[in-house]
């Protein structure tokens, strides 16, 4: 069968709601698998679901992660009110398990990460987000990946009938991109992007939204 294979974690958040939604519509991916830790009602006949309720036990299920092309990895949480000790082991240490353990049974996958404009790669910053997911990228592209690629993307428009969304979210990102739209994109770019960046590469494994933008029309 033509198409690619892939893993979406964070499906039941609204980055990885959107980035589902253009897999499940888009003819260059055959399946998805998603991974959460809490149920996602939607059925689909590309669609499988995976219930993982400790990422840091995802070996448990290892056999169930075989023989996939792509994860686009896009579970995450803000840092607002979080010290940093707790967003680390959120965002740094749960994420790296979790490419860990995937790496161990697909040698040949591409992984792709949803980190944040304004990630901070130096990891010395003053903004602790920034400096979390800075490492975060880092360290996951020395894991030893087929290919890694790390998305920093801004505002952020929803497909239709997306249910994991804030509408005042919605209505401040329409409001950015009149003002300045090269700092918005679609969640169909966003989408169309990671899927890409399985079937055809991109010369950079840090993207930022200009980047995201090109790849999506590739």
């Amino acid at each position: 069968m033509a198409g690619i294979k892939v893993i979406i974690t964070g499906a039941t958040g609204m980055v990885g709601e959107g980035v589902l939604f253009e897999c499940l519509l888009n003819d260059n991916v055959r399946e998805v698998l998603i991974i959460n830790r809490r149920h996602y009602d939607l059925q689909h006949p590309k669609l499988k679901e995976l219930i993982v309720p400790d990422f840091f036990q995802l070996e448990k299920f290892s056999d169930q992660l075989k023989n996939y092309d792509g994860c686009f990895f896009c579970a995450g949480i803000s840092s607002v009110g979080m010290k940093e000790d707790k967003f680390t082991h959120i965002t740094y240490d749960t994420t790296l398990s979790f490419a860990k353990t995937l790496l161990a049974v697909n040698n040949d996958i591409v992984f792709t990460y949803v980190s944040g404009a304004h990630t901070d790669s130096s990891e010395k910053g003053r903004v602790m987000w920034a400096r979390v997911k800075g490492k975060t990228e880092n360290d996951l592209a020395k894991l030893g990946f087929k290919a890694e690629y790390n998305f920093r993307p801004g505002g952020m428009l929803p497909f239709e009938g997306q249910k994991n969304w804030k509408n005042l979210y919605k209505v401040i990102v329409k409001i950015i991109k009149v003002f300045a739209p090269k700092v918005v994109i679609t969640m169909e770019e966003l989408g169309k992007a990671m899927i890409n960046c399985v079937t055809i590469g991109y010369s950079k494994n840090i993207l930022e939204i200009s980047d995201i933008k090109a790849l999506a029309k590739e």
